[in-house]
């Protein structure tokens, strides 16, 4: 069974960044999905938008591995939506095979938020999926972009952003 399988229950937050479950000693964090047929088109092969999807799970899960709950900052009013997103397709992910989705901070400047992803088999690491993501904070109630972000939120993507010594 897949560890980030939705059976399995959940897991508690880690504490150091360089023992967090699924993170790698480039900074990546890693995301198992199973490809359903829901995620596939009519001949198997995975939507596009499939992978748009996953991606986001990698990333709120990425974040709960360091105690933050997505929720629970758009429940105080803070949104993180997409503004920018840039995918390359290598090659196509077909039903039923177990692919790897990775997640890691490229940058934060100010209140935009650059993340990089690969999805890959997760048996043989073939490449399939390269992308970049930008999010900023907005104020929910306000609709516009804050001036900074939280400081808890601030100082747990530092750490996140902080790549492990080798």
């Amino acid at each position: 069974m897949l560890e980030n399988d939705r059976t399995q229950p959940e897991l508690a937050p880690a504490g150091a960044i360089q023992n967090r479950p699924g993170m790698d000693s480039e900074g990546w964090f890693e995301y198992l999905v199973r490809v359903y047929p829901h995620h596939t088109d009519y001949s198997g092969v995975v939507w596009h938008g499939t992978y748009i999807a996953w991606m986001e799970e990698a990333r709120v899960e990425s974040l709960r591995s360091l105690g933050i709950e997505y929720a629970d900052w758009v429940a105080q009013g803070l949104e993180l939506p997409v503004v920018e997103l840039s995918l390359r397709y290598h090659r196509s992910v077909q039903m039923g095979q177990s692919v790897a989705v990775r997640t890691r901070i490229a940058a934060s400047e100010g209140v935009r938020l650059l993340w990089d992803y690969e999805i890959r088999s997760a048996e043989t690491q073939e490449l399939y999926v390269t992308a970049q993501v930008t999010l900023v904070g907005v104020d929910r109630d306000k609709g516009k972009i804050v001036r900074q972000l939280p400081p808890a939120l601030k100082e747990a993507l530092t750490r996140l952003s902080v790549k492990p010594s080798t």
